[in-house]
């Protein structure tokens, strides 16, 4: 009873101020304000707006926008642009695909129950895919460059469906939808179930699976069009990009996390189109309140231009007779859950419980059949309303747009799906179910036709086919289409820019220092120097970048609009709008996004970039590993380089700094090459390699290369080790026993051996233990392993050999062959990684493995290497217990 007082008196406090105390002065307010927008234009009334409200501040009365418009569409029937295309045609075209796409998915699961597949988000979205096909999505072709669009994934059969229709996928390849490893052994072409290049690099041009990681990239692919025009190094205007999203996704912190630098760097070649269909994979994405509302309150706040596309046409009569504000009122008053359960319902059901609220209503929808108020379309199924809301965002300036498009999930599928709770994972539909689908959509088909799941396709001479030829060659062509014809890069020979890190002559340096030694001179290159982008997560100076700054500057979309504070230094911070770095804050997730953008240029753009992100280690593969498992399926082509790696090199800092993981995970990335070198040489050969693997060679591959900070004497590389380097060790020197002419190269008989592996910084406690045991009168064998997942590969491709073939001897096999002894691996990371090679050490070799499990330390490198029982002592006390065995 005490609640129940609490909240009457909360609600007659509301009324209280809600109650007008001087009407009469209010309507001169509305009729004063109503007559400077009619005689001096909607720009003057906003800056009276903007005036009273500072002025409201000055006197101290607490006014506060609630970013919120009302509940109805932003684009009024006066503004809205006239719709170009064929209404009919159009429809009859969705329906076709509406009805192929979901013949796709129930099909699959007919023959096998488990395999999955969306039919409801499609059924939602298609509407606001069609009218971007039909008028708005160019493709690249001689005068555009092409627009980018993001698709929503689990509306990947509605996109399937239309490649049927075009030509693009056959009635084979649609009934091989999910059904991948199946269609290759029948000579087939399987349909990935969601946009992945890697497995369909002619069709998907961008991964969206991941929920909230599209949202994200297609904001730094905008930014990186803006950064090549501003660089001159291509003309990207005109062009858009497109994201169709969906609103439970925008739950992700992903999505929303770069919202303010689309808003900063005026991203207006940027669009995003929201599917709100109200609900989520379990139920509504807000049960009790409105996502719409919530959603604009975000947007708006971080800076884009907002379009609500709300209600189709049929509502304007409606809301234009709505004189007393009640169906605006009531529109405004109707959370997400009960608007889910009218979606859900019909038209009788809607007239007693939406339209039955009051009076007003009724007579509002008075003369209506149940039928047309089951027919009053949300905004995101109208192709009238989304062409207005399209051509608005278009041609908008000066700010990213996002459009709200308010849908129903499960749309046209009836009591089968509209609306209903259960609707995502809607996979199977009875015949009536089909049959009253094939109603709704006036489809072509028999009762057993469509009871059969037969596909519709029309002859290519039919006004539908013809139709969309024609609107898709208006356009340039047919999306999506990933290309991948791109210039080969001159790569300067090694010499040129690595000689002081092969012939090091013992001087001491880290190699990140290394690296970035070589990255200033590859700067300088006339060919090659253009095309790199350097990216840092406000790390620069922290890695010795910082006479980069200076060097080819920080890429500012405005410049440098300051005197920064350390302008008269060698090193200050220096902004350009054609500056090369691209410095993005702290924000990993946001520079992995721009490292994607410009990894994937030679197939998003034509041209080829060569993007080095470098950065904290274990702020990578474990703080935004899907980011970079979604790069990998993009088939993206760069340098990632983990500064400050391993789990001992970067004393003080602790444990969510220090590394000892990354290389485990980036070994289960397939097409990414992982490096840990000890030595500037070892990591001039694999930088060398790798631009001419990606960018000569053109192979869909990237590096992550590990980079330490501690300082130590860099040894000569020959050239005889190089090839070694890059299949994943080498032999890096032999100690002989003491008692041994130290110029004998043969083993000195009955004297005890042990073969040293080491990688990264570890290696320089290897060799310092290798010293140690051949002064206590053992020969020690030490090699450099460059590549622990390179080695694993190359092992396991042996093992893969077909059984009626010779089985190759893996690589650490035939290294291990002219050593002699037990083995003792060690490195900075987990065991795990030293011991994922173990299957492939001669079986006859004890092999024995040390690394840094468990969590990190704050202490300095000697007392963490000796906490491990990774540093040369300690080496030295487990190679004596093997030799004692």
């Amino acid at each position: 009873m005490h609640m129940n007082a609490r909240l009457q008196n909360h609600i007659a406090g509301n009324l209280v101020s809600m109650i007008d105390p001087d009407p009469e002065e209010t309507a001169e307010w509305r009729d004063a304000f109503a007559a400077l927008i009619a005689v001096e234009g909607k720009e003057r009334a906003c800056q009276i707006l903007d005036m009273l409200s500072s002025e409201a501040h000055r006197f101290g009365v607490e006014w506060e926008n609630n970013l919120n418009t009302p509940y109805r569409n932003s684009i009024s029937v006066e503004q809205q642009a006239n719709f170009p295309g064929d209404l009919e045609i159009e429809k009859k075209l969705g329906a076709i695909i509406r009805w192929n796409a979901l013949v796709m998915v129930v099909r699959a699961n007919q023959a096998y129950g488990e395999l999955g597949g969306h039919v409801a988000s499609y059924a939602s979205a298609a509407d606001l895919f069609e009218t971007g096909y039909h008028h708005f999505f160019h493709a690249k072709d001689a005068e555009h460059g092409g627009d980018l669009v993001f698709f929503q994934p689990h509306s990947a059969p509605g996109v399937y469906a239309r490649a049927f229709l075009e030509g693009r996928l056959s009635e084979t390849d649609l009934c091989h939808y999910r059904q991948e490893v199946l269609a290759t052994s029948h000579g087939a072409r399987g349909l990935s179930s969601y946009p992945h290049p890697w497995l369909m690099p002619d069709f998907w041009q961008f991964p969206t699976g991941s929920m909230g990681l599209g949202p994200i990239s297609s904001i730094y692919h905008a930014r990186f069009m803006r950064y090549l025009s501003d660089r001159k190094l291509l003309d990207c205007s005109g062009r858009k990009v497109w994201g169709v999203f969906g609103d439970g996704e925008m739950d992700e912190p992903e999505s929303m996390s770069a919202l303010t630098l689309a808003a900063r760097e005026k991203l207006d070649n940027l669009v995003w189109v929201v599917n709100c269909n109200l609900q989520r994979l379990d139920g509504p994405v807000r049960g009790n309140s409105r996502i719409i509302d919530e959603l604009e309150r975000l947007f708006v706040g971080a800076g884009w231009k907002v379009i609500k596309l709300l209600w189709g046409s049929d509502w304007d009569g409606l809301l234009s007779r709505d004189h007393d504000g009640a169906l605006q009122k009531a529109l405004g008053d109707t959370v997400d859950g009960q608007m889910q359960t009218f979606a859900a319902k019909d038209g009788r059901y809607n007239r007693e419980h939406f339209f039955g609220q009051n009076e007003a209503l009724s007579k509002l929808i008075a003369g209506m059949s149940d039928e047309q108020i089951d027919k009053l379309k949300r905004g995101g199924h109208d192709p009238v309303k989304i062409f207005a809301a399209y051509a608005a965002a278009s041609s908008h300036q000066g700010q990213p747009t996002v459009i709200l498009a308010h849908t129903k999930k499960g749309y046209g599928m009836g009591s089968a799906g509209e609306g209903k709770m259960t609707t995502h994972s809607q996979k199977k539909l009875s015949a009536e179910d089909l049959i009253a689908f094939r109603d709704r959509f006036d489809l072509p088909l028999t009762d057993q036709q469509a009871a059969d799941l037969e596909f519709i396709k029309p002859s290519e001479e039919s006004a539908e086919i013809r139709y969309l030829h024609q609107q898709r060659q208006r356009l340039g062509g047919y999306l999506p289409k990933r290309q991948t014809t791109a210039d080969a890069l001159v790569i300067p020979e090694l010499s040129s820019y690595a000689n002081f890190a092969l012939q090091a002559d013992g001087k001491e340096m880290s190699t990140t220092m290394a690296f970035v030694r070589m990255l200033g001179t590859l700067l300088k290159d006339a060919q090659l120097g253009p095309r790199i982008v350097p990216i840092v997560a406000d790390e620069a100076r922290t890695f010795g970048m910082a006479n980069l700054f200076k060097q080819v500057g920080i890429y500012s979309s405005v410049g440098q609009q300051y005197a920064p504070e350390d302008i008269g230094s060698v090193l200050s911070y220096r902004e350009a709008v054609d500056g090369q770095i691209l410095e993005e804050g702290i924000s990993e997730a946001g520079a992995i996004a721009s490292w994607t953008a410009a990894a994937t240029s030679y197939s998003v753009h034509g041209l080829s970039m060569l993007p080095f992100y470098i950065y904290y280690s274990m702020f990578g593969f474990q703080r935004v590993g899907d980011a970079i498992w979604a790069a990998a399926d993009q088939r993206s082509r760069g340098f990632l380089l983990g500064a400050t790696s391993g789990r001992t090199t970067l004393g003080g800092e602790g444990l969510q700094h220090q590394d000892g993981s990354s290389h485990l995970v980036s070994a289960t990335i397939p097409n990414c090459k992982s490096y840990d070198p000890a030595f500037a040489g070892e990591l001039a050969v694999i930088l060398d390699r790798g631009m001419r693997d990606m960018y000569v060679e053109q192979n869909d591959v990237f590096y992550y290369i590990t980079l330490m900070n501690e300082n130590y004497a860099q040894p000569n590389l020959p050239q005889d080790k190089h090839q070694d380097v890059i299949r994943g060790c080498y032999d890096f020197a032999y100690y002989p026993a003491a008692a041994q002419n130290t110029a004998q190269s043969k083993v000195q008989e009955n004297t005890q051996s042990i073969t040293l592996l080491g990688s990264g910084a570890i290696l320089v406690q290897v060799i310092a233990a290798a010293e140690l045991l051949a002064a206590q009168g053992v020969n020690v064998f030490v090699l450099s392993v460059t590549s622990w997942s390179e080695l694993a590969r190359d092992g396991m491709q042996s093992e893969n050999a077909k059984l009626n073939e010779a089985k190759p001897i893996p690589f650490i096999a035939q290294q291990l062959a002219h050593t002699h002894g037990p083995i003792l691996a060690a490195s900075d990371y987990v065991r795990a990684l030293p011991e994922s090679i173990r299957a492939y050490i001669p079986q006859d070799r004890t092999y024995r493995t040390l690394g840094t499990d468990g969590f990190g330390r704050s202490d300095t490198r000697q007392i963490l290497r000796e906490f491990f029982g990774i540093d040369a002592h300690s080496i030295v006390e487990t190679a004596q217990h093997l030799l004692t065995k």
